[in-house]
């Protein structure tokens, strides 16, 4: 039997005749988003594309973003929550399954008002890492640093989209 991403029937409005499309392609037309791996750069660039078409095909629909993530690189989230806060129309964040590290950012990008984790959805956040790269004490120097500011650009993030106080 053969595995692979399965086909639905879509009919374009205005047409006759349906076309097989696959299913991600197919919910996407509904305006709904699926993290289900390790967020790296391609998937980041990929969501955010289909959340600009969407949000410029109708700026007035919402969009649903299900999440079950064990997380990923913290630049590839940081690109992706920028999107989630430029597009126009409300991103709903859900959680399901486990969505950690900075998959568990990604949902509170979310509207304010239109974030939920389902019932047997685990969350859980942690502070970034350094990879401490074998290229030398003056890189790993720069990368620290680097990895503190963005730290601070999380926590600042998370204390204002959740209401709670700064806990540096």
């Amino acid at each position: 039997m053969p595995v692979g991403i399965p086909k639905v029937p879509f009919q374009v409005p205005g047409d006759n005749d349906a076309s097989w499309v696959d299913i991600y392609n197919r919910i996407y037309r509904e305006r709904l988003l699926f993290l289900g791996k390790e967020l790296d750069i391609q998937t980041s660039n990929q969501l955010a594309g289909i959340m600009i078409y969407l949000s410029i095909e109708s700026n007035s629909r919402d969009l649903f973003f299900f999440i079950n993530s064990p997380g990923g690189g913290i630049v590839s989230g940081l690109s992706l929550f920028d999107t989630m806060q430029a597009v126009e129309p409300d991103v709903h964040t859900l959680a399901m399954g486990l969505t950690a590290s900075i998959a568990a950012f990604l949902l509170v990008g979310g509207e304010i008002t239109k974030r939920r984790a389902f019932p047997h959805a685990r969350v859980m956040i942690h502070q970034p890492i350094s990879m401490l790269k074998d290229d030398g004490f003056k890189d790993w120097v720069m990368e620290t640093d680097e990895v503190m500011k963005m730290q601070e650009d999380i926590i600042e993030a998370l204390c204002k989209r959740t209401g709670q106080p700064d806990g540096l």
